[in-house]
């Protein structure tokens, strides 16, 4: 194309692409009237005004997110026809099978991302648009339909060179214009059950997953929306940093939680030791759980006299026995389950108590006098403080937290329930990210707590009846108003809408009901970092999903965890047989070839079976190490943060874990920097069991600058960085 000719082209790209702005400002601002009416409240009941305000919205929420790179290309068919590719939809209103602009998750917009030379998906062109806010810059074009023409991945690398060379920011981006062609099949699968997507650093499976719930939300949005997503990554910081791209692609139904935070109300960071975290990791704790329970139904070392009025009775313990095994054989929960305990001690010491006072006078046969009696006793006993203490040293009512702290306490109860003595600590309660599974199962071993929800339920009752005596006062007094005023009444308030307004209704958006719902399943779960989760955070992350549809990201290669998976048929074959299936990433868009071939070589010491990914581009820049005194490293982090801050993009400093001014590999897990600089390699590889994967994972975060500061002699496996002399 010739320059005028390309200026000619740019001009038109331009009006096209304003006219689809013009189109969404005015769509932006119809609903947005429309969103205006619905909260003045303009007919209809609450419940569908409410509906109606949610809906419209997240109408909003997926325009506005469109406003940045609403559109990003466009192809031209074989056949003549020119499809434009973007954020969202926009039919054309004159023609109701045309479209002006095709969401990137249409079928129709597949080829952008998987046509190739060899395989052009009936294409001749494809081009991509390079933008700035709502202006197009420029743009490139690649002719399909001649092998050879398309390079790697069957597409051009204009767009996804500058995509990855491009200074990193605050969070996560979205890949929408940039997909590739091996991204794009995982992203578009529609299998039913557990995808596993696994890759090296760089090779953008999180950013992948994530992009596979907006395709699985827009092709099954009726099933998947009312039930949300659930978004599980290993910390704070990574679900922060990848928290914006879903609601940059207009979905916003989804929770963020780390696996501390799987249970409502906790927020665990803090881990055990790799001994303990396997323990409490072990589908063994099942037993040990079930056992500390069982623990706790007890029979009495001696018999517990409970002296009534009339009589005195005891609670012995082969009373006690049988009603433990009544209770037990109901399955219940155990909380739910004492209520039997309960009935059968009371039936065994009212009838004793009945056969004692009656003896002489009562006979069997006079029925009406004996319930009379037993009526009389089992009110007695309910009212009884000794009885209602020895139930509970008997058939306490647990939490589970009260429970598992009393369990970690006591070398008694540790003992009892088989588990082993390095679960013992001092402080039960002092919670870690490996009790979080165990407390969520015993919420089903334990059952609910009976009294709270009933005194919830009876709160709820008396606003019922607040709100009733409300309506009757209002309904009488239109006895008093003229006809005026009871029109007036009715206008402003209608007695459908009062009783509405005192129901059991939850006005919060999804994400904020299902986050603090225990009992909340979810229409899919995407779990990060998968490799680290132990079999008994499987167990929770499988009851908030029983549909079993997931979509798991990790690098074995890089796992840490002491309780983590060794591979994945382990930890999935249990919950899904043959419904799990695995998909490679092999190419990393990330880390630049000069880091990635340090990093290579520390990944051949501690996994040799696994080939690194390989990079798509290189950085100009070669990585460096430095050797320095132990009391000179302070000030050789501090000159490395200087010159960055200096440097547009972000860096951080990687180190041994209590290292000043530095993180933790551990935390840097998913995460990117422009530049990078890992702190005392050594002592890394030395500090841990796992030491050779956290500098692994520490060396693969740089996007563009990597440096390592070394006060003792360099690892073997980085003699390949340049090395710099100090001063």
């Amino acid at each position: 194309m010739s320059t005028h000719g390309y200026e000619e082209e740019l001009q038109s790209e331009r009006r096209y692409v304003g006219r689809l702005y013009e189109w969404l400002d005015a769509e932006r601002m119809r609903v947005k009237d429309r969103y205006a009416g619905a909260l003045r409240g303009t007919g209809g009941t609450l419940v569908e005004r409410d509906a109606e305000v949610r809906a419209l919205a997240r109408q909003m929420a997926r325009l506005n997110v469109a406003d940045s790179g609403l559109c990003f290309g466009r192809l031209d068919s074989v056949d003549g026809e020119t499809i434009y590719v973007g954020r969202i939809g926009i039919l054309d209103e004159t023609d109701e099978f045309a479209s002006l602009l095709v969401d990137w998750r249409a079928p129709a917009a597949r080829a952008f991302y998987v046509a190739t030379g060899a395989t052009p998906e009936n294409m001749r062109r494809r081009r991509q648009f390079h933008t700035l806010g709502r202006r197009v810059l420029d743009f490139t074009d690649e002719i399909l339909g001649r092998p050879g023409d398309a390079e790697r991945g069957g597409r051009g690398d204009a767009a996804l060179l500058a995509a990855v060379n491009a200074p990193r920011g605050d969070g996560m981006r979205d890949i929408v214009a940039t997909i590739q062609a091996e991204q794009d099949e995982i992203i578009r699968s529609d299998h039913p059950g557990v995808l596993v997507i696994e890759g090296g650093p760089g090779t953008g499976k999180t950013v992948v997953a994530l992009h596979r719930v907006a395709y699985l939300l827009y092709t099954q949005r009726k099933r998947m929306e009312s039930h949300g997503v659930l978004v599980v990554g290993p910390n704070a910081a990574f679900l922060d940093h990848v928290g914006r791209v879903l609601p940059s692609l207009g979905e916003t139904n989804v929770v963020f939680l780390t696996p501390g935070d799987l249970v409502p109300g906790l927020r665990v960071a803090t881990r055990d030791t790799p001994e303990v975290t396997r323990l409490k990791g072990s589908l063994a704790m099942l037993d040990v759980l079930a056992a500390a329970v069982a623990d706790r139904q007890r029979v009495p070392d001696e018999p517990v006299p409970i002296d009534l009025a009339d009589v005195s009775v005891r609670i012995d313990a082969e009373t006690a026995q049988w009603a433990i095994e009544e209770a037990r054989a109901t399955g219940k929960p155990h909380n739910d389950a004492r209520a039997v305990f309960v009935d059968v001690v009371t039936w065994v010491l009212t009838e004793r108590a009945i056969a004692k006072i009656g003896r002489g006078w009562l006979s069997r046969e006079d029925r009406a006098a004996w319930e009379h009696l037993r009526s009389e006793l089992v009110d007695e006993l309910d009212d009884h403080r000794g009885f209602a203490a020895a139930l509970d040293r008997l058939w306490p009512t647990l939490t589970p937290e009260t429970l598992l702290a009393e369990l970690y306490s006591s070398p008694e109860r540790l003992r009892a329930a088989g588990a082993d003595a390095a679960l013992l600590r001092t402080e039960g309660d002092a919670w870690t990210v490996a009790d979080v599974p165990l407390l969520d199962e015993l919420v089903d071993l334990l059952g609910r707590d009976r009294a709270a929800e009933a005194a919830a339920e009876q709160e709820r009752r008396e606003e019922a009846a607040y709100a009733a005596g409300v309506l009757d006062l209002m309904i009488g007094r239109e006895d008093l108003m003229d006809d005026e005023d009871q029109l007036l009444a009715s206008d402003v308030i209608a007695a459908e809408d009062l009783a509405e307004r005192f129901e059991e209704r939850d006005t919060r958006e999804l994400a904020e009901r299902a986050a603090t719902d225990r009992d909340w399943t979810y229409g899919h779960v995407v779990v990060d970092e998968a490799q680290e989760l132990s079999a008994m955070e499987w167990r929770v992350l499988m009851r908030r999903c029983p549909r079993r549809s997931f979509t798991v990201v990790g690098d074995l290669a890089q796992r840490r965890s002491a309780a983590g998976a060794t591979s994945w048929g382990a930890m999935l074959d249990t919950y899904v047989p043959g419904r799990w299936l695995y998909r490679p990433l092999a190419t990393n868009y990330r880390t630049p070839s000069e880091i990635m071939a340090v990093a290579a070589a520390v990944l051949a010491e501690f996994a040799p079976d696994v080939a690194p990914p390989e990079s798509v581009r290189s950085c100009g820049v070669p990585p460096w190490s430095r050797r320095v005194d132990e009391d000179d490293m302070a000030s050789a982090i501090e000159d490395f943060v200087r010159a960055e801050a200096a440097s547009e993009g972000t860096s951080v400093v990687i180190g041994p874990p209590g290292t000043p001014g530095a993180v933790a590999p551990s935390d840097t897990k998913g995460l990117e920097y422009d530049a990078v600089l890992v702190v005392s390699p050594e002592r890394i590889l030395a500090d841990d069991p796992r030491g050779a994967a956290d500098l692994y994972v520490a060396l693969t975060r740089a996007t563009q600058r990597l440096g390592v500061l070394h006060t003792g002699p360099l690892p073997a496996a980085l003699q390949g960085l340049t090395v710099q002399r100090s001063g």
